[in-house]
Protein backbone atom coordinates (compact mmCIF):
# COMPACT_ATOMS: atom_id res chain seq x y z
CA UNK A 1 0.00 0.00 0.00
CA UNK A 2 1.39 3.26 -1.09
CA UNK A 3 1.97 6.09 1.85
CA UNK A 4 -0.66 8.21 0.45
CA UNK A 5 -3.66 5.48 0.17
CA UNK A 6 -2.40 4.45 3.89
CA UNK A 7 -3.06 7.96 4.88
CA UNK A 8 -5.92 8.33 3.63
CA UNK A 9 -7.26 5.12 5.01
CA UNK A 10 -6.06 6.53 8.53
CA UNK A 11 -7.76 9.90 8.17
CA UNK A 12 -11.24 7.51 7.01
CA UNK A 13 -10.99 5.51 10.21
CA UNK A 14 -9.93 8.97 12.50
CA UNK A 15 -12.62 10.93 11.02
CA UNK A 16 -15.20 7.93 11.37
CA UNK A 17 -14.88 7.54 14.94
CA UNK A 18 -14.91 11.29 15.35
CA UNK A 19 -18.50 11.24 14.10
CA UNK A 20 -19.31 8.44 16.33
CA UNK A 21 -18.39 10.52 19.02
CA UNK A 22 -20.01 13.61 17.53
CA UNK A 23 -23.02 11.54 17.10
CA UNK A 24 -22.97 10.09 20.54
CA UNK A 25 -22.48 13.62 21.95
CA UNK A 26 -26.28 14.93 20.63
CA UNK A 27 -27.85 12.09 21.98
CA UNK A 28 -28.85 10.17 19.14
CA UNK A 29 -27.97 7.27 20.15
CA UNK A 30 -29.65 7.28 23.69
CA UNK A 31 -32.69 5.60 22.76
CA UNK A 32 -31.09 2.76 21.39
CA UNK A 33 -27.50 2.52 21.70
CA UNK A 34 -26.69 -0.39 19.59
CA UNK A 35 -26.65 1.60 17.03
CA UNK A 36 -23.42 3.21 17.75
CA UNK A 37 -21.89 -0.08 16.68
CA UNK A 38 -23.57 0.09 12.90
CA UNK A 39 -22.40 3.81 12.16
CA UNK A 40 -19.08 2.79 14.04
CA UNK A 41 -18.44 -0.32 11.38
CA UNK A 42 -20.11 1.44 8.07
CA UNK A 43 -17.45 3.59 5.97
CA UNK A 44 -19.38 6.31 4.71
CA UNK A 45 -17.11 7.66 2.47
CA UNK A 46 -17.73 3.83 0.54
CA UNK A 47 -21.41 5.52 -0.74
CA UNK A 48 -20.44 9.01 -1.08
CA UNK A 49 -17.91 8.50 -3.77
CA UNK A 50 -18.72 11.65 -5.01
CA UNK A 51 -20.72 14.92 -3.67
CA UNK A 52 -21.66 18.55 -3.76
CA UNK A 53 -20.92 21.25 -1.18
CA UNK A 54 -22.55 24.92 -1.74
CA UNK A 55 -19.93 27.63 -2.35
CA UNK A 56 -20.79 31.23 -3.15
CA UNK A 57 -22.71 31.22 -6.96
CA UNK A 58 -23.39 27.01 -7.03
CA UNK A 59 -22.35 23.69 -5.86
CA UNK A 60 -18.39 22.71 -5.96
CA UNK A 61 -17.98 18.87 -6.75
CA UNK A 62 -15.63 16.78 -4.63
CA UNK A 63 -14.56 12.97 -5.36
CA UNK A 64 -12.54 10.30 -3.98
CA UNK A 65 -10.13 10.02 -7.38
CA UNK A 66 -9.14 13.44 -7.97
CA UNK A 67 -5.68 13.37 -9.20
CA UNK A 68 -4.99 16.29 -5.90
CA UNK A 69 -3.97 14.50 -2.96
CA UNK A 70 -5.07 17.42 -0.57
CA UNK A 71 -8.47 17.22 -2.76
CA UNK A 72 -9.08 13.76 -1.94
CA UNK A 73 -8.05 14.38 1.34
CA UNK A 74 -11.07 17.09 1.66
CA UNK A 75 -13.68 14.69 0.23
CA UNK A 76 -12.85 12.18 2.58
CA UNK A 77 -13.21 14.44 5.53
CA UNK A 78 -15.95 15.89 4.54
CA UNK A 79 -17.74 12.70 4.09
CA UNK A 80 -17.46 12.01 7.64
CA UNK A 81 -19.24 15.70 8.33
CA UNK A 82 -22.25 15.11 10.36
CA UNK A 83 -24.09 17.37 7.71
CA UNK A 84 -26.39 15.91 4.68
CA UNK A 85 -24.26 15.76 1.34
CA UNK A 86 -25.85 16.28 -2.49
CA UNK A 87 -25.39 13.59 -4.18
CA UNK A 88 -27.22 13.96 -7.30
CA UNK A 89 -28.11 17.37 -8.81
CA UNK A 90 -29.93 18.02 -12.06
CA UNK A 91 -30.30 21.46 -13.59
CA UNK A 92 -29.90 22.90 -10.17
CA UNK A 93 -32.13 20.79 -8.65
CA UNK A 94 -31.06 18.52 -5.98
CA UNK A 95 -32.28 14.99 -6.86
CA UNK A 96 -30.85 12.45 -4.00
CA UNK A 97 -28.73 13.20 -0.78
CA UNK A 98 -26.73 11.75 1.87
CA UNK A 99 -28.71 12.83 5.13
CA UNK A 100 -27.01 14.18 8.24
CA UNK A 101 -25.93 11.13 9.84
CA UNK A 102 -26.91 12.39 13.57
CA UNK A 103 -30.31 12.54 11.99
CA UNK A 104 -30.25 8.95 10.39
CA UNK A 105 -29.62 8.21 13.67
CA UNK A 106 -32.60 9.75 15.58
CA UNK A 107 -34.70 8.05 12.98
CA UNK A 108 -33.17 4.64 12.80
CA UNK A 109 -33.33 4.72 16.90
CA UNK A 110 -37.22 5.70 16.30
CA UNK A 111 -38.10 2.73 14.57
CA UNK A 112 -37.24 0.49 17.23
CA UNK A 113 -36.64 -2.75 15.21
CA UNK A 114 -36.01 -6.33 16.80
CA UNK A 115 -33.58 -8.45 15.70
CA UNK A 116 -35.08 -10.58 12.98
CA UNK A 117 -37.01 -7.67 11.61
CA UNK A 118 -37.84 -7.28 8.23
CA UNK A 119 -37.60 -3.40 6.99
CA UNK A 120 -38.62 -1.54 4.01
CA UNK A 121 -36.63 1.42 3.18
CA UNK A 122 -38.32 4.21 0.61
CA UNK A 123 -35.88 6.40 -0.77
CA UNK A 124 -32.67 4.32 -1.65
CA UNK A 125 -30.45 7.48 -1.76
CA UNK A 126 -26.29 6.32 -1.37
CA UNK A 127 -27.26 2.98 0.01
CA UNK A 128 -25.70 4.26 2.98
CA UNK A 129 -28.82 3.96 5.45
CA UNK A 130 -29.94 0.30 3.57
CA UNK A 131 -26.14 -0.49 4.87
CA UNK A 132 -26.39 0.34 8.38
CA UNK A 133 -30.06 -1.40 8.35
CA UNK A 134 -28.33 -4.56 6.96
CA UNK A 135 -25.13 -4.24 9.38
CA UNK A 136 -27.89 -4.44 12.41
CA UNK A 137 -30.64 -6.42 11.32
CA UNK A 138 -29.42 -8.53 8.51
CA UNK A 139 -28.95 -7.86 5.07
CA UNK A 140 -31.98 -10.31 4.38
CA UNK A 141 -34.21 -8.89 5.95
CA UNK A 142 -33.93 -5.15 4.28
CA UNK A 143 -35.12 -4.01 1.10
CA UNK A 144 -34.78 -0.33 -0.06
CA UNK A 145 -36.46 1.15 -3.24
CA UNK A 146 -36.08 4.32 -4.73
CA UNK A 147 -38.24 5.68 -8.58
CA UNK A 148 -34.77 6.33 -10.20
CA UNK A 149 -32.69 3.78 -12.14
CA UNK A 150 -29.33 5.56 -11.79
CA UNK A 151 -29.97 5.65 -7.78
CA UNK A 152 -30.79 1.95 -7.27
CA UNK A 153 -27.84 1.57 -9.54
CA UNK A 154 -25.45 3.11 -7.87
CA UNK A 155 -26.73 2.41 -4.65
CA UNK A 156 -26.20 -1.42 -5.40
CA UNK A 157 -22.15 -0.45 -6.41
CA UNK A 158 -22.04 1.28 -3.10
CA UNK A 159 -23.94 -1.72 -0.96
CA UNK A 160 -21.49 -4.07 -2.80
CA UNK A 161 -18.02 -2.04 -2.33
CA UNK A 162 -19.35 -1.89 1.15
CA UNK A 163 -19.87 -5.93 1.70
CA UNK A 164 -23.85 -5.66 1.85
CA UNK A 165 -25.96 -6.82 -0.62
CA UNK A 166 -30.05 -5.92 0.44
CA UNK A 167 -32.93 -6.11 -1.86
CA UNK A 168 -32.95 -2.88 -3.76
CA UNK A 169 -35.75 -2.38 -6.23
CA UNK A 170 -36.37 0.14 -8.80
CA UNK A 171 -39.79 1.24 -8.24
CA UNK A 172 -42.76 3.89 -6.89
CA UNK A 173 -41.82 4.35 -3.31
CA UNK A 174 -45.41 5.31 -2.48
CA UNK A 175 -46.85 1.85 -3.57
CA UNK A 176 -43.85 -0.28 -1.23
CA UNK A 177 -42.89 -3.35 -2.53
CA UNK A 178 -45.49 -6.20 -2.32
CA UNK A 179 -43.33 -8.47 -3.26
CA UNK A 180 -40.99 -8.59 -0.56
CA UNK A 181 -43.71 -7.84 2.26
CA UNK A 182 -44.59 -8.05 5.47
CA UNK A 183 -42.41 -5.69 7.01
CA UNK A 184 -42.06 -5.30 10.65
CA UNK A 185 -40.53 -1.49 10.42
CA UNK A 186 -41.07 1.23 7.13
CA UNK A 187 -38.58 3.76 7.32
CA UNK A 188 -38.64 6.40 4.87
CA UNK A 189 -35.67 8.98 3.85
CA UNK A 190 -37.82 11.28 1.60
CA UNK A 191 -40.80 13.30 2.09
CA UNK A 192 -43.90 12.82 1.16
CA UNK A 193 -47.59 14.62 1.30
CA UNK A 194 -49.47 11.75 3.01
CA UNK A 195 -49.04 8.40 4.48
CA UNK A 196 -49.52 6.15 1.63
CA UNK A 197 -52.05 3.14 2.67
CA UNK A 198 -50.20 0.48 0.80
CA UNK A 199 -47.42 0.75 3.60
CA UNK A 200 -49.90 0.14 6.31
CA UNK A 201 -50.83 -2.79 4.57
CA UNK A 202 -47.48 -4.49 3.73
CA UNK A 203 -46.37 -3.28 7.63
CA UNK A 204 -47.58 -5.94 9.95
CA UNK A 205 -49.76 -4.89 13.15
CA UNK A 206 -47.57 -3.76 15.23
CA UNK A 207 -45.22 -2.54 13.18
CA UNK A 208 -43.62 1.01 12.95
CA UNK A 209 -43.51 3.72 10.28
CA UNK A 210 -41.14 6.54 10.67
CA UNK A 211 -41.09 9.00 8.03
CA UNK A 212 -40.42 12.52 6.88
CA UNK A 213 -43.32 14.74 7.38
CA UNK A 214 -44.03 18.76 6.92
CA UNK A 215 -40.77 20.08 8.13
CA UNK A 216 -40.49 17.24 10.83
CA UNK A 217 -40.36 13.41 11.44
CA UNK A 218 -43.32 11.19 12.15
CA UNK A 219 -43.09 7.86 14.07
CA UNK A 220 -46.40 5.72 13.93
CA UNK A 221 -47.54 2.90 15.19
CA UNK A 222 -49.44 0.70 12.99
CA UNK A 223 -52.25 -1.23 14.53
CA UNK A 224 -54.27 -2.95 11.62
CA UNK A 225 -53.89 -2.23 7.29
CA UNK A 226 -56.25 1.29 7.86
CA UNK A 227 -54.88 2.15 11.28
CA UNK A 228 -52.20 3.93 12.33
CA UNK A 229 -51.23 6.85 14.82
CA UNK A 230 -48.21 8.55 16.01
CA UNK A 231 -46.83 11.80 16.92
CA UNK A 232 -43.43 13.87 15.81
CA UNK A 233 -40.09 13.54 16.66
CA UNK A 234 -38.81 16.26 18.65
CA UNK A 235 -35.99 17.42 15.26
CA UNK A 236 -36.74 19.38 12.50
CA UNK A 237 -35.66 17.52 9.04
CA UNK A 238 -36.04 18.69 5.74
CA UNK A 239 -35.95 15.68 2.90
CA UNK A 240 -36.29 15.64 -0.87
CA UNK A 241 -39.60 14.88 -1.98
CA UNK A 242 -40.41 11.38 -3.09
CA UNK A 243 -39.77 11.12 -7.15
CA UNK A 244 -43.40 11.10 -8.85
CA UNK A 245 -45.17 12.72 -5.82
CA UNK A 246 -46.98 16.27 -6.65
CA UNK A 247 -44.43 19.34 -6.08
CA UNK A 248 -45.82 21.99 -3.97
CA UNK A 249 -47.28 25.07 -6.10
CA UNK A 250 -48.46 27.16 -3.56
CA UNK A 251 -47.33 30.70 -3.41
CA UNK A 252 -45.13 30.62 0.53
CA UNK A 253 -47.87 32.24 3.03
CA UNK A 254 -46.78 36.36 3.49
CA UNK A 255 -46.16 36.12 7.14
CA UNK A 256 -44.99 40.18 7.20
CA UNK A 257 -48.05 41.10 9.33
CA UNK A 258 -47.18 38.57 11.86
CA UNK A 259 -45.27 38.94 15.32
CA UNK A 260 -41.42 38.83 14.78
CA UNK A 261 -40.98 36.03 17.19
CA UNK A 262 -43.51 33.80 14.48
CA UNK A 263 -41.83 35.03 11.57
CA UNK A 264 -38.81 33.69 12.37
CA UNK A 265 -39.60 30.38 14.84
CA UNK A 266 -38.62 27.45 12.61
CA UNK A 267 -41.97 25.42 15.03
CA UNK A 268 -44.24 28.29 13.70
CA UNK A 269 -42.89 27.61 10.65
CA UNK A 270 -43.89 23.77 11.24
CA UNK A 271 -47.43 24.03 11.83
CA UNK A 272 -47.85 26.32 8.89
CA UNK A 273 -46.31 23.30 6.85
CA UNK A 274 -48.55 20.93 9.12
CA UNK A 275 -51.61 22.39 8.50
CA UNK A 276 -51.25 22.61 4.74
CA UNK A 277 -53.79 26.01 4.48
CA UNK A 278 -56.21 24.71 6.96
CA UNK A 279 -55.31 27.70 9.14
CA UNK A 280 -54.43 31.31 7.03
CA UNK A 281 -50.97 32.67 8.92
CA UNK A 282 -53.07 34.93 11.51
CA UNK A 283 -55.35 31.55 12.62
CA UNK A 284 -52.25 29.81 13.09
CA UNK A 285 -50.74 32.31 14.97
CA UNK A 286 -53.29 33.29 17.42
CA UNK A 287 -53.24 29.26 18.03
CA UNK A 288 -49.61 28.75 18.52
CA UNK A 289 -49.32 31.89 20.92
CA UNK A 290 -52.13 30.58 22.77
CA UNK A 291 -51.24 26.66 23.34
CA UNK A 292 -47.69 28.11 24.81
CA UNK A 293 -45.52 27.97 21.28
CA UNK A 294 -45.96 24.46 20.82
CA UNK A 295 -42.80 22.03 20.18
CA UNK A 296 -43.08 19.12 17.71
CA UNK A 297 -43.86 16.66 20.30
CA UNK A 298 -47.07 17.95 21.36
CA UNK A 299 -48.18 17.27 17.31
CA UNK A 300 -48.98 14.02 15.48
CA UNK A 301 -51.02 12.65 13.04
CA UNK A 302 -53.39 9.45 12.14
CA UNK A 303 -54.65 7.47 9.68
CA UNK A 304 -58.03 6.06 10.43
CA UNK A 305 -60.33 4.38 7.86
CA UNK A 306 -60.74 6.45 4.40
CA UNK A 307 -59.05 9.80 6.13
CA UNK A 308 -56.06 10.59 7.65
CA UNK A 309 -55.43 14.02 9.89
CA UNK A 310 -52.75 15.72 11.59
CA UNK A 311 -53.11 17.05 15.18
CA UNK A 312 -52.14 19.13 18.21
CA UNK A 313 -52.11 17.00 21.71
CA UNK A 314 -55.04 14.90 20.92
CA UNK A 315 -56.10 12.67 17.84
CA UNK A 316 -59.96 13.90 18.88
CA UNK A 317 -59.10 16.96 20.62
CA UNK A 318 -60.25 20.52 19.27
CA UNK A 319 -57.18 21.37 16.80
CA UNK A 320 -57.33 18.31 14.59
CA UNK A 321 -56.51 19.15 10.29
CA UNK A 322 -57.46 16.67 7.32
CA UNK A 323 -54.58 15.66 5.37
CA UNK A 324 -54.89 15.44 1.74
CA UNK A 325 -56.68 12.19 0.88
CA UNK A 326 -54.68 9.17 0.38
CA UNK A 327 -54.19 6.27 -2.50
Amino acid sequence: MHAADRHLRDVAEEARAALVDEIVASGAFAADPAWREAFAAVPRHLFVPSYYVGVLGGYERRWGEHPDPAARERWLRGAYADAPLATRLRDGELLSSSSQPSLMALMLAALRPADGDRVLEIGAGSGYNAALLSYRLGEENVVTIDLDPDITESARRHLDAAGYHPAVVTGDGARGVPEHAPYDRIIATCALPVIPRAWLTQCRPGGRIVTPFATGVAALDVRDSGHAEGRFLDTPAYFVPLRGTPRPTAQPPQLAGLPRRARESELFRFLLALTRGSLDPEEACALWEREGMPTRERYGVTVGGEREWAWLDDPEGPYVWPLPEAS
